[in-house]
């Protein structure tokens, strides 16, 4: 597992008719605040905050094919020749980060291939690195810059 802390970031956060919506910095549009979306906008800080990862290779909730069926990943980061670089699957708290979320990523990876997968609930964060095609665990994020 991966140890990540995260900081407290200033969210914009709005209620509308009993709603709450968070304000997605990279898509720059207001999202329904759902459990599953504070995990993701956290972890998006965090790439961004304080790994400095560049916002402008983030795309959230990029849209994939798998067969015939449209599947979105929750985080994709690309390197700088606009390449899958990362893929970062995000569930709410409250899930187990199981064999059913690792192959649900590896699905993702068939037709995005990553250097990178990162699976997270906000409290446990799991990592692995495609090395000589396999995917061995990591004990910590890649400086973007590797």
């Amino acid at each position: 597992m991966l140890k990540i802390e995260f900081d407290t970031y200033p969210f914009r956060i709005e209620s509308r008719n009993g709603v709450q919506y968070i304000f997605d910095l990279v898509r720059k549009r207001w999202i329904i605040l759902s459990p599953e979306e504070w995990v993701r906008q956290n972890f998006l800080q965090y790439l961004t905050q304080q790994m400095n990862y560049p916002s402008t290779l983030i795309a959230v909730e990029k849209e994939i094919f798998v067969g015939d069926l449209s599947k979105r990943c929750d985080l994709v980061v690309y390197n700088r020749d606009s390449q899958p670089w990362m893929i970062i699957e995000c569930k709410h708290m409250k899930e187990v980060l199981s064999s059913k979320v690792i192959k649900q990523i590896l699905i993702y990876h068939q037709s995005l291939p990553a250097k990178y997968l990162v699976v997270t609930n906000g409290s446990y964060t799991a990592g692995f690195a495609k090395r000589n095609n396999a995917f061995e665990p990591i004990d910590v994020l890649p400086q973007y810059d590797q």
